[in-house]
């Protein structure tokens, strides 16, 4: 295989700039980030209301460009234009970095395409913050934002539940009692972390098991990042799949669902999920 870098041009015209932004405190912002926003012709970034305190803040005069969800395939053509006619621009949200559960990711492939370099100014994650302070496991799986619709969401925390690792999701006040229920069911007897305005006055950190979940009585404000622990529940104990069970799994593995298939078998034996859910798996590929 041919590996060919990005490009070996001086000029750094010719590039689109990913500039993360501060996630709630503006001390966090990078020197870097200030110089290339500065340099920039023009700004892309999701509400222009938001973007401008922080062009404000840091003297910058750079032009902005709405471009969030519903607009951002409209731009593509002005933006490519703009780019290869040697303008310099970044793209920003309104917090963290572009891309990630933000407006990014069909400029980025558009720019690929156009053979258009594209770079990274890294700065604040809610993600990294979030998970450095879990205690949880440091390998970590992010999911992003739930789904709106509750069978997709919970045929993910189904599959999500196998994994052992920390998992990190984002979430909106107004969703978080409703999606309680549904963490209680997939990932008992794990730890949790909710992070609420992470590096702003009133942050806050709240501890539990998730087990031990309420729905919260008050009305919070700004998005949680949350963090599940690994898997450390002990099943050192449990029995490993036997001959006996191994042909009952084969016989039912075209009629029912894997979680079918595991709530049976659980029935009448100690036995992991994790291990029937593998075996399951595995016989699914040899098919």
């Amino acid at each position: 295989m041919n590996i060919k870098p990005q490009s070996k041009k001086k000029n750094t015209k010719n590039n689109l700039y990913l500039v993360s932004t501060p996630i709630g405190n503006m001390q966090d912002i990078t020197y870097r980030a200030i110089d290339i926003l500065k340099k920039s012709d023009y700004i892309l970034c999701e509400d222009t209301r938001v973007s401008q305190n922080i062009l404000n803040r840091f003297d910058i005069k750079s032009k902005l460009i709405s471009n969030h969800k519903f607009n951002e395939k409209k731009n593509l053509k002005k933006v490519i234009e703009l780019l290869k006619s040697n303008k310099k621009v970044s793209i920003i949200s309104d917090a963290g970095t572009p891309s990630i559960s933000d407006p990014g990711n069909i400029l980025i492939n558009e720019c690929v395409k156009h053979d258009i370099n594209v770079m990274p100014i890294p700065g604040a994650s809610a993600v990294a913050a979030a998970v450095s302070i879990s205690g949880f496991s440091d390998k970590f799986f992010f999911y992003g934002f739930f789904p709106e619709k509750i069978k997709v969401l919970k045929n993910d925390l189904e599959n999500l539940s196998q994994i052992n690792c920390s998992i990190v999701f984002f979430v909106s006040p107004k969703k978080i009692n409703k999606i309680i229920p549904e963490l209680k069911k997939f990932f008992s007897s794990r730890k949790i972390v909710f992070c609420r305005e992470i590096s702003k006055i009133y942050e806050e950190f709240i501890r539990s098991n998730v087990d031990d979940l309420k729905p919260f009585s008050n009305d919070l404000k700004g998005e949680l990042t949350i963090v599940i622990s690994e898997n450390n529940h002990n099943n050192k104990n449990s029995k490993e799949l036997n001959e006996s069970i191994k042909i009952n799994i084969k016989k039912m593995i075209n009629k029912l669902s894997v979680k079918e298939i595991i709530n049976i078998i659980k029935q009448n034996n100690d036995i992991s999920k994790k291990e029937i859910y593998n075996y399951c798996l595995k016989l699914k590929n040899e098919n």
